[in-house]
């Protein structure tokens, strides 16, 4: 029967025009009739349907003294039946509700204020109502079984975006379901969003679309309001509290409810984007799912750069509970002056209690968000969240030691090597770049039987008492232990500052130098360590064919060459994989650590078989946690990270940029003499007029840019450089936050230029 003749002949309209409207559960169609305007809903002739359908009637008949506001009624057919049925098919009729969509009107304080009225309004109703078929309904779209759509994250086609949903799934894990049975429950409308919520322009006044009511937490109900009212807004907080405010004085809500906030948003966004890039997939050209789907995006990446804490405090404050802080920072620095060394240093003359973090970004338990610029070890940015799952997992089944065969450490280290080049095919796992760097040179003496190290002026290879012995950064420290007897210091290449162009001029410079110190201590040399850029003495770039020149002339009298990738490995510096790729050498020993486990423990040793061979005939080796599977689980989900993602490319194009933008600040700001380094593992040297460090300025724009909440540390020999190597979640918008407010320091401190 067409639709024109049931509603005749079922309804007794007349004269009536059908517009097609868009539904997600049901076909929806607009009626036009001389006795008014009514919807049309048609769906699938199930049981389940039937009973839901009428449970809704139930719910729409009590909501009707809800005055002044305008909730659908159900039209009864002509013999007074709630529906009818043909076919497959059930047809019902409401009544049409009129008013502008909030969606189409400016979000003024008093409208958003009476959003939460009626919302409050609505749930004290709502609340009363004991209904069992909504209590046994499981819904896709109910923040109680966010579960349900984590399958549908993999229809995400872009896998930061999927890895962001990602992250808040494992949020919601830690933060909400512990609760899950202490929050209270209730029926709920469950979708108030732009397009269900109708305004006069200046007020709410009314609601529709009751499809996805449901029995769920009372605050899932706000939580979703709150999730399309902080959507395209300069300040969602802000809007979320004046809603909240006007929903708190109707319905009060508890300090455990506000604290859930955050989270269920967050969890909203998700179940929206999940669902959007499934209909999509579903039916490409259907936009009702979708609607929302960009501002769904632009505020889920927000929220990350919102401290949970700020946010809960905000909820806890728009409904007058107490706000919560965390442990007294004064408190914290007491225990940490007696319970440890002074030379375990702080970063920042007012230092930062931490408490979260999440990819470029860190929280503090005051509720701010600092962008991370110089974390490297948190490569693929904090708390990944394939990076906790593999570490998570791999936790709960098995952690033991390789002296027991297990998957984990075959495939880990299968994957790790294919990053290097045949010579270098064997590797030892230990528990942190230092301990790495002590290992090597180890080995390097058992292999050459030489004792004699060659180092690089300003270098740093860890904190152990060989790496010590190694490290002029160290041991050259006014309260250092001086140049050990077997430790040859060459001076850094540095192009910057030696007059030379980095042509390979420079870079023959400096290995005449180190060259002639070889010949003069020839056939003692064990070792030459190296970093491909010299962190510790500035984020130097090695001058182009120095160690073209030395590794051969080390090689020649005996001894082995080795690269410190600790800082720079894994793709950070965008061209290459790994730091001595940029110089066209392969080193004997490749020294890794700090990114290799994302901020989890862990170092290693890959070397030729030649050196491994030498190495087993000393005594046995063995590490208790080295190459552990849970390591080796981490380990593997870094490198996934860093192939699927395409970190490398990323820090390639994102360096450069930021490498540009650098230099044009230094173009107006001549204090900056140097701008250095390769992909995301940049320098930045101040100089005063004179040429000389200006380790007061560097002192000054680092604790600035930490007052506006951007990390970045120094670092050389004066402490005079701007090390910036950030999370290679770092992206153009921190790029330009960054280079910004670097320069809006220098132009309000021109008195030390």
């Amino acid at each position: 029967m067409e639709i024109e003749a049931l509603l005749n002949t079922y309804f007794s309209l007349k004269k009536c025009t059908i517009i097609p409207l868009e539904g997600y559960a049901s076909v929806n169609y607009k009626v036009l009739s001389t006795q008014g305007r009514f919807v049309l809903k048609i769906y699938d002739n199930t049981p389940r349907v039937i009973g839901e359908i009428l449970a809704e009637d139930e719910v729409l008949l009590s909501l009707q003294k809800l005055s002044p506001y305008d909730i659908p009624n159900r039209i009864p057919t002509k013999e007074g039946n709630a529906y009818i049925t043909t076919n497959d098919h059930l047809y019902r009729l409401l009544t049409f509700v009129e008013g502008d969509f909030l969606g189409d009107v400016a979000h003024t304080p008093a409208l958003l204020s009476s959003l939460g009225q009626f919302l409050g309004l609505l749930d004290k109703k709502l609340l009363l109502k004991e209904i069992d078929s909504y209590k046994a309904k499981e819904l896709l779209w109910d923040l109680k079984h966010l579960q349900k759509n984590y399958s549908l994250r993999s229809y995400i086609p872009d896998i930061r975006d999927r890895n962001l949903v990602e992250y808040f799934f494992l949020q919601y894990n830690e933060h909400i379901q512990p609760h899950r049975y202490t929050l209270r429950q209730s029926l709920v409308h469950n979708d108030a969003n732009d397009w269900n919520v109708l305004t006069n322009g200046k007020k709410v006044s009314g609601i529709i679309d009751f499809g996805d009511m449901c029995h769920t937490w009372l605050v899932a109900e706000i939580a979703v309001a709150l999730t399309y009212v902080m959507m395209n807004k300069e300040d969602p907080l802000k809007a979320a509290t004046q809603v909240l405010k006007a929903y708190h004085k109707e319905l009060p809500l508890t300090p455990l409810e506000c604290d859930c906030l955050y989270y269920l948003i967050a969890a909203r966004l998700c179940i929206s984007v999940c669902n959007s890039a499934h209909s999509k997939h579903q039916k490409p050209d259907s936009t009702y799912i979708t609607i929302s789907e960009k501002g769904a995006w632009k505020l889920l990446y927000t929220l990350i750069t919102i401290n949970p804490i700020r946010a809960r405090n905000c909820f806890r404050t728009a409904c007058s509970h107490p706000t919560l802080f965390a442990q007294n920072e004064k408190v914290l620095r007491e225990n940490r002056a007696k319970h440890f060394g002074k030379n375990l240093s702080l970063t920042y003359s007012d230092p930062i209690h931490m408490t979260g973090a999440a990819f470029q970004y860190m929280y503090d338990a005051q509720g701010n968000t600092f962008l991370d610029a110089y974390n490297n070890i948190m490569i693929a940015g904090h708390c990944h969240p394939m990076v906790v799952r593999a570490g998570q997992y791999a936790m709960s089944q098995l952690n033991t030691n390789t002296r027991y065969l297990y998957d984990q450490l075959e495939q880990y280290s299968t994957a790790l090597l294919k990053r290097f080049p045949p010579s270098l095919n064997k590797v030892i796992f230990v528990n942190s770049g230092s301990e790495a760097s002590d290992l090597a040179i180890k080995m390097a003496k058992q292999h050459t039987k030489k004792k004699k190290v060659m180092v690089l002026e300003h270098g740093y290879h860890g904190h152990t008492n060989t790496g010590t012995q190694i490290s002029a950064y160290k041991y050259q420290s006014a309260t250092g232990i001086g140049k050990p007897m077997d430790t040859l210091e060459t001076p850094l290449p540095k192009v910057y500052g030696s007059n030379l162009e980095d042509d390979g001029a420079a870079g023959r410079l400096f290995a005449r130098k180190a060259n002639e110190q070889i010949d003069a201590n020839y056939g003692e040399i064990a070792a030459f360590i190296a970093e491909p850029i010299v962190g510790c003495g500035g984020q130097v770039p090695l001058a182009q064919g120095y160690l073209g020149a030395v590794y051969p002339k080390i090689r020649e009298q005996g001894g082995l060459c080795i690269s410190d990738e600790v800082q720079v490995g894994f793709g950070r510096l965008g061209d290459v994989f790994w730091g001595y790729e940029l110089y066209n050498v392969i080193p004997d020993i490749v020294i890794i650590g700090k990114p290799m486990g994302n901020g989890h423990p862990m170092g290693a040793v890959v070397t030729t078989e030649e050196v491994m061979n030498s190495f087993e005939q000393g005594p046995e080796f063995f590490s208790s946690f080295g190459g552990n599977p849970v390591s080796c689980a981490i380990g593997f989900s870094v490198l996934k990270v860093l192939e699927t993602e395409e970190l490398m490319n990323h820090a390639k194009t994102t360096g450069m940029y930021l490498k540009h933008t650098l230099g044009l600040l230094q173009k107006s700001h001549p204090v900056i003499g140097d701008v250095r380094g390769y992909g995301l593992f940049l320098g930045v040297e101040l100089n005063t007029s004179e040429g000389k460090p200006h380790t007061k300025l560097a002192s000054i724009l680092k604790n600035r840019l930490r007052d506006d909440h951007i990390l970045v540390s120094t670092d050389g020999p004066y402490e005079n450089v701007i090390k910036i190597k950030p999370p290679l979640a770092f992206n153009r918008e921190n790029c330009d936050e960054l280079v910004s407010k670097m320069g809006t320091i220098l132009s309000e401190n021109t008195d030390y230029l």
